[in-house]
């Protein structure tokens, strides 16, 4: 029997199509002076016009054996992220912000009531239900513009940073007016904006936000026309007033590791003054820095523009992968007595960065496990005094924000969540410039429907209401500042029986226990292996060696 493909099947939609403009050519013969039926007509025309154009094509499969029947199914394909997000989705089920997650974003950004009827969806019983626990005796709720300071014996500029900031997104990732918006938000709420590495655009500096300029691999806005670092660029940039602190970009969360190209056909004239590249040029950001090459030349160079930028907090970003390169730099900050003054622990659930899937699903280690090992090196070498220690990663609630501090950060930053506070509607559609609400495109048409003098508020909102539960959170657990908050302070469930708390699931080492007893921590290895000179470990890797050090415990 012969199939649709090979039989008659094959022509059913021209047939169809000839068959409507038949009937619409002898009923115009009839009826020569309606509308209607010379629209029909011409309809049918075009049908069969096209459906022969897809059975003589070569190019899609679909469409020659099924002409005009096979583009009903890039229809619904193009439909489907809509219809699966709006109708198909439960509340819990969309990734990687769920309507939940993102119904509290839109709704504190609004200022409208965030309340919880009916209590929790969530299933205690399930393997990822997690808690803070309360007291008995709560504390008063305190004030909740929390501080805490970076560069405090460093510094000739010290900074008091909120704890929760805009964490970085560059100018031609994010739409001048998202930009804009978010600088605005930050100054009215006190909090800073990361730039990101796509240097420091005039609508980063409009409103006088604070800023944190981010220096990337790429160098831009401080770079020469070879694309390497330029120190007179990088000075009259680093002396405005709205910088407060710098931060050397190693690596993000979404693709760390990974290189970037800017097309030449997405290089606006404003985005390649704010790069200092050329117009008609692709624009590569390297996956490596130039300006230095090991642990201690990082270093030397953190300290080189602490001083060109007039004493003010110097630090790096990293996701965590190779965990002997972080205990190198400790090391190096050991011998050289060269401190950072913070350091940013990007997870791999980090997104705002569109990325190869394989960078996306599995390269770099996620918040929690990265922002641990950071914590443990620093601790066990006895540096965390001297230096500060943020996470981002997901962060959207004051629940997120207390397990990151729980795990050892000072305040963490927040990049999809901000985008959301600005009328982000989760469409995945930052990379093609197809971003439908102006947030992630260069698009002026598009960009048009985002009014920062609406949207700014709605940043300040979302920070100010976020840090106010954070307040709540503390006060409940009988506390008087985030900073207190501990490991046992969060429970995770490992079973349906079993209800433990992040002190028990995770190691924690005691100040200095890295120096004085390595062996006795589950970093040995890596520990010996690190060298202060070089990022390559030493008699680490080589056939047959059987690698025991782990970042948990087994």
């Amino acid at each position: 029997m012969a199939d649709s493909t090979t039989g008659p099947g094959r022509f059913i939609g021209p047939v169809i199509a000839a068959l409507i403009f038949l009937g619409g050519g002898v009923a115009l013969f009839f009826y020569p002076a309606s509308p209607w039926l010379w629209l029909l007509t011409l309809v049918a025309l075009a049908l069969l016009a096209q459906g022969l154009r897809d059975l003589l094509q070569h190019r899609h499969t679909l469409l020659r054996n099924y002409p005009l029947l096979a583009h009903f199914r890039w229809f619904f394909e193009f439909l489907r992220p809509f219809l699966r997000q709006y109708i198909v989705e439960n509340d819990r089920e969309g990734r990687p912000y769920n309507r939940d997650r993102r119904s509290l974003i839109y709704e504190r950004a609004k200022d409208q009531v965030d309340a919880k009827p009916f209590g929790s969806d969530l299933d205690a019983y399930d393997n990822e239900f997690q808690v803070v626990t309360h007291s008995m005796a709560p504390r008063p709720k305190p004030d909740s513009d929390f501080r805490v300071r970076v560069g405090a014996d460093t510094c000739a500029r010290p900074v008091d940073v909120s704890l929760l900031n805009v964490s970085a997104m560059s100018f031609g990732s994010l739409s001048g007016p998202a930009v804009e918006a978010l600088n605005l938000g930050a100054r009215r709420g006190g909090f800073y904006q990361d730039t990101g590495e796509g240097g420091i655009s005039p609508y980063h500096v409009r409103h006088g936000g604070d800023l944190v300029w981010e220096i990337g691999s790429g160098y831009f806005g401080c770079r020469d026309r070879d694309g390497y670092f330029d120190r007179g660029l990088f000075r009259e940039q680093a002396n405005r007033d709205s910088v407060r602190m710098i931060e050397i970009k190693l690596s993000q969360g979404a693709k760390p590791g990974h290189g970037g190209l800017l097309p030449a056909a997405k290089i606006t004239e404003e985005i390649a003054r704010t790069r200092k590249i050329p117009v008609a040029q692709d624009c590569l950001s390297p996956a490596y820095h130039t300006a230095f090459s090991t642990p201690r030349e990082l270093l030397e160079f953190a300290a080189s523009l602490r001083a060109d930028s007039g004493g003010k907090p110097v630090g790096i970003k990293l996701c965590v992968g190779h965990p002997w390169e972080v205990f190198a730099l400790c090391k190096a900050m050991l011998d050289s007595g060269i401190r950072l003054d913070f350091i940013v622990v990007d997870g791999a659930e980090g997104g705002t960065g569109a990325a190869p899937e394989e960078f996306s699903d599995h390269v770099g280690m996620p918040l929690r496990e990265g922002l641990l090992l950071v914590r443990n090196a620093l601790v066990g070498t006895g540096l965390r005094p001297d230096i500060r220690l943020a996470a981002s990663g997901k962060v959207y609630s004051a629940y997120t924000m207390a397990a990151n501090l729980a795990l050892g950060a000072d305040w963490c930053n927040a990049a999809r969540a901000f985008m959301l506070s600005l009328g982000c509607v989760q469409t995945k559609s930052c990379h093609n410039d197809l971003c439908p609400t102006g947030v992630a495109t260069q698009n002026p048409n598009r960009q048009r429907g985002l009014v920062i003098a609406d949207k700014a508020p709605r940043v300040a909102n979302f920070q100010r209401h976020t840090l106010d539960h954070l307040a709540d959170l503390v006060a409940a657990a009988g506390l008087d500042h985030p900073a207190e908050l501990l490991p046992h302070h969060l429970l995770h469930r490992r079973s349906a029986t079993e209800l433990i708390g992040l002190d028990k699931m995770y190691p924690f080492l005691r100040s200095g226990e890295l120096l004085e007893d390595p062996a006795a921590t589950p970093y040995q290895e890596w520990w010996n292996a690190a060298d202060p000179d070089s990022f390559k470990p030493r008699g680490l890797v080589g056939p047959g060696h059987h690698r025991s050090a782990r970042i948990t415990p087994g």
